[in-house]
């Protein structure tokens, strides 16, 4: 197996374990652990788990000095803003929300490439994001009541902006990966990550009763932290050092459908005519934002 393969079986597995997060998160908050203190577990358990493979590697490369603030902002934006707003987000809105909201970063990337990188705005991609973000609207201004979600126009706010988060990370982190291995680059932006997280999450984490905990709320949080955090973050890594950025983005298309389709069956998540309609406009939108002509 070649390891391009392995790069895309690794990215679709990726999104297959962030799309279980939705509905893992929702079966143990903000019930039984806060969505801070999710965090904490997520990022520190998963923070040791990287550094524990790094001593048994070959590798004990440091970090090079004017490359040291590219790490901080990685983990500012991939981690601290991107991990806390998507769990917080997550435990206000629903499952198809907020798995939907998630398709934003392509059209989001494409935003910042014509503003930073000062790349052409064409036509298809004009009416790709024009689509993309009325779908959005559409699905933030819906109203719907569900025992899942409390505040929806707060929760997908927080989505959208956790999107944006994640798209910038996509753009900051890849230049790392010329110069570091996925395992090196991860571990330290999970490093400097935790340490902005930890003051904010400190507290949810000493009020867990984990004497509350039945068998099935461990076991979430196993998997939000083994498979939707560590084995994803690695694995996405490892897609954007052999298939690029961009590749490795496009698999978020594949997240919503994992993610509705887990959402049905554990959380019994409907689907209104408003989520579907949204739901076409931000599939359109990002496909005519990436559509070349031959």
């Amino acid at each position: 197996m070649t390891s391009k393969t392995k790069a895309h079986l690794a990215v679709l597995g990726t999104n297959l374990f962030f799309a279980a997060n939705y509905s893992l998160v929702k079966l143990i908050s903000p019930a039984l652990i806060k969505p801070f203190g999710i965090n904490i577990f997520r990022v520190g358990i998963s923070l040791l788990l990287f550094w524990i493979v790094w001593l048994f590697g070959k590798s004990k490369a440091g970090i090079r000095k004017n490359d040291i603030g590219r790490f901080l902002l990685c983990g500012f934006m991939g981690i601290a803003i991107n991990q806390t707003l998507f769990i917080k987000g997550l435990t206000l809105t629903s499952t198809v929300h907020a798995s939907l909201l998630t398709l934003t970063t392509p059209l989001l990337i494409t935003i910042l490439a014509f503003w930073v990188l000062k790349e052409s705005l064409t036509l298809f991609k004009a009416v790709g994001l024009a689509l993309g973000i009325g779908g959005s609207a559409l699905l933030i201004l819906s109203k719907e009541s569900s025992s899942h979600a409390t505040n929806y126009l707060l929760g997908d706010i927080l989505i959208v902006i956790n999107a944006i988060s994640y798209a910038l990370y996509f753009i900051l982190v890849k230049p790392l990966m010329q110069h570091y291995t996925p395992l090196h680059v991860i571990r330290w932006v999970f490093t400097f990550g935790f340490m902005m997280v930890l003051p904010i999450g400190l507290s949810d984490v000493m009020a867990v009763d984990f004497n509350a905990f039945e068998p099935v709320h461990f076991l979430s949080l196993a998997g939000i932290v083994l498979t939707g955090t560590f084995l994803a973050y690695f694995f996405t890594t490892y897609g954007i050092q052999h298939l690029g950025a961009s590749i490795t983005g496009s698999y978020i298309y594949t997240q919503p459908v994992f993610a509705v389709l887990i959402a049905t069956f554990v959380l019994h998540e409907g689907l209104s005519w408003q989520k579907l309609a949204a739901a076409v406009l931000i599939f359109s939108g990002v496909f005519l934002v990436n559509y070349r002509k031959r």
